[in-house]
């Protein structure tokens, strides 16, 4: 297959399969094999002078800049989301710190959305303030983004939908301002997938996704990718050269091989993650649904219009607090309680009892983290099978305890 653009464009599917792959390698092999190396060695002094001056294309010389087997998927999340370049790192907080690390210096300052990943907000607020770069957490909507910018202003950094109560910010407002002032925007979409949102499609000037997350889709590996022009993603390949959160090559296969299911894994928990958040909407139970593609979500509207489906991911509040949704947690035998995302494999959480533990109630209060949050990601499990799964364990958490 030619990496050419084609007319039609090809669909999901097709690129998750075919993307970024030659159509015969030069071995012959169906699958992108992995290459264990370390370091590349030259023909000869002539051969390593061209390559230094640009003039011969090869293997980088040594792993920390590149791997043969990373460099493919790299190729394949690029076309995934019409990037023109994909970088690869060993974690989705990798991407995210090496992303910012490379593109922020003293006295500059950032916008980030409230309701993104914790890690991403502690290392803002934390570890970029001991370099000097102000932050300022908003609201995750585009008045509120706005109004926060000025004129030290770098980045705005997002996510769409959030974690956990699935927002969705009008990006096309936020870029149409940030464009005006030259500033940067940064969107996580780890929850959307390249299959449900093109952030890029809309100017968003890079696209962060946590692989191990969607992705991966088998919860074993865990990996992150930053996408979008090339300049800018080879200056932060240029800072991972040096911080070296590099990924290995078998995480890389692992990868390649879960990309080539992935619309067919989203299109099935998009449908089954919807239908189930309109389940607990109507159980008595529950006290409010977070599902973006639902006509009750707060930003529905901006959903509906940036996003293809609502994903994998239901955010639900039960009446009876933390206790009520400990006994839902409990009860539920498809489900397993862990703090991941995305797999094939269906998980559920209550936020205050894992990401954010260590806060007192009224801590997590001050941050929106109700104590009757349930975060549920739905897997490729028969929906059926989930429902009915759902509903008795529903029924064990309305019922108080002594009765």
């Amino acid at each position: 297959m030619s990496d050419e653009p084609r007319d039609p464009p090809l669909g999901p599917s097709t690129i998750a399969v075919h993307g970024g792959e030659p159509s015969i390698r030069d071995d012959r092999s169906l699958t992108t094999p992995v290459v264990h190396a370390s370091a590349y060695p030259f023909e000869d002094t002539q051969e390593l002078i061209d390559y230094m001056k640009g003039d011969r294309e090869r293997p980088a010389e040594y792993g920390r800049y590149g791997n043969p087997t990373v460099e493919r998927a790299e190729a394949k999340l690029a076309a995934l989301e019409g990037g023109q370049a994909a970088v690869l790192m060993s974690s989705g907080m990798a991407a995210i710190t090496t992303t910012l690390l490379a593109m922020l210096k003293q006295g500059q300052h950032v916008v980030l959305t409230r309701d993104a990943y914790r890690k991403t907000r502690v290392f803002a607020t934390q570890v970029l303030a001991r370099y000097g770069v102000a932050v300022d957490i908003v609201e995750p909507n585009a008045s509120a983004v706005i109004e926060a910018m000025r004129d030290e202003t770098k980045i705005v950094f997002t996510e769409a939908p959030t974690n956990p109560y699935l927002r969705v910010l009008d990006l096309a407002a936020v870029v149409e301002a940030a464009r005006a002032r030259r500033i940067k925007t940064i969107i996580d979409a780890t929850f959307a997938t390249p299959i449900n949102m093109q952030p890029l499609a809309h100017g968003v000037d890079l696209v962060i996704h946590s692989a191990t997350k969607y992705l991966g889709g088998h919860n074993d590996l865990l990996a992150g990718v930053v996408v979008g022009r090339a300049p800018l993603v080879g200056a932060i390949r240029e800072h991972l050269g040096m911080v070296g959160a590099i990924p290995d090559p078998n995480t890389a296969f692992l990868l390649l091989r879960g990309l080539k299911t992935l619309a067919l894994r989203v299109r099935q928990q998009n449908a089954t993650a919807h239908r189930l958040a309109d389940v607990l909407a109507d159980d008595p139970a529950v006290a409010r649904v977070w599902y973006p593609l639902r006509s009750d979500h707060p930003d529905h509207e901006n959903a509906s219009r940036y996003l293809s489906g609502g994903g994998g991911v239901v955010s639900f509040e039960l009446h009876g607090g933390l206790a009520a949704g400990t006994r839902l947690v409990d009860a539920l035998q498809i489900p397993k309680l862990a703090p991941s995302l995305g797999g094939v494999e269906s998980l559920v959480e209550q936020p205050g009892l894992m990401s954010f533990y260590e806060l007192s109630v009224d801590e997590r209060e001050a941050i929106g983290i109700r104590d009757g949050l349930v975060r549920l990601s739905v897997g490729v499990e028969e929906a059926d099978d989930l429902e009915a799964d759902l509903r008795q364990a529903l029924r064990v958490a309305a019922v108080a305890p002594g009765r």
